[in-house]
């Protein structure tokens, strides 16, 4: 161990012991756990659950082997879970019953036109994601998710994110957005969440 840190450990629901490199991992951890028991508890009647991946994130519908659908996201993020419960929040009953909710995507690398494409069915849920950043205390940026490919119109995609914010606050979020807006407020003691509060807790916005 090297001068100065501190290894701490959690015990999960279910025993299992797991170790950590410093008490804000620990902190992270635990507040992931919370937001995946507050999803699994709110949506119960809809038998899904948020689960924590290993890999890149994936809704997968109920089937033979499997009772509940999953909404899977990446590598334990507390961002990828909340992005993936906007995408959840958006679907439909039909494309529930699909996986990945039945749409396209293309990878990181995207070309001009394949990364407009990929904004434009992004601005909805992003959104919705920036709201329950904000309801969980956190701070949002948008993704462009596009690292390796076209250079993408980041203030433009900001623009459109932020206009489809403020559209929800005046016309109202999906219902499932809205309500579990709510309990995340509940959960990690914010106030009322109003656009404007939404707009500080903006990475993109100076």
């Amino acid at each position: 161990m090297l001068p100065g840190s501190t290894k701490v450990s959690f015990q999960t629901s279910d025993s299992t012991k797991i170790n950590f490199n410093s008490l804000a991992e620990q902190r992270e951890y635990q507040a992931v756990e919370s937001l995946i028991n507050l999803f699994n508890s709110t949506f119960a009647a809809h038998d899904t659950v948020l689960v924590r991946g290993d890999c890149e994130p994936l809704y997968q519908p109920a089937g033979r082997h499997q009772r509940d659908h999953q909404v899977i996201f990446a590598h334990g993020f507390f961002s990828s879970a909340l992005h993936e419960i906007a995408h959840w929040c958006i679907a439909g009953e039909e494309r529930r019953k699909l996986v990945d909710y039945g749409y396209w995507y293309c990878p990181d690398g995207r070309d001009a036109q394949q990364q407009a494409k990929f904004e434009q069915v992004e601005i909805k849920p992003q959104a919705i994601e920036w709201a329950l950043t904000a309801a969980c205390g956190r701070d949002f940026g948008v993704s462009t998710d596009n690292l390796n490919g076209a250079e993408p119109d980041r203030d433009g995609f900001v623009s459109s994110v932020r206009q489809q914010l403020l559209r929800y606050f005046e016309s109202g979020f999906p219902p499932r957005a809205q309500h579990f807006i709510q309990q995340c407020s509940l959960e990690f003691g914010t106030t009322v969440l109003t656009y404007e509060q939404c707009l500080t807790c903006s990475k993109d916005l100076s």
